[in-house]
């Protein structure tokens, strides 16, 4: 009987040690998330400012052929 009720315990304290660690990977990748999505938008703006840099150089580089 003493071993049905330590293999009961053990078996309850992994399924406890399980829900822990799921629950910090859960908000591991939530915050991976959160950390993608603010590198997205951070690029997207560069790309922007790029874009806008791009094209003023090409004003200026036309402006010296005339």
């Amino acid at each position: 009987m003493f071993w049905a009720m330590l293999a009961i315990a053990v078996g309850f304290l992994g399924l406890l040690v399980l829900g822990v660690l799921a629950v910090r990977v859960f908000v591991a990748a939530d915050r991976l998330g959160r950390q993608v999505s603010e590198a997205a938008r951070r690029v997207g703006g560069a790309a922007e400012d790029l874009e806008r840099a791009a094209e003023g150089a090409a004003r200026a580089g036309s402006d010296l052929r005339l």
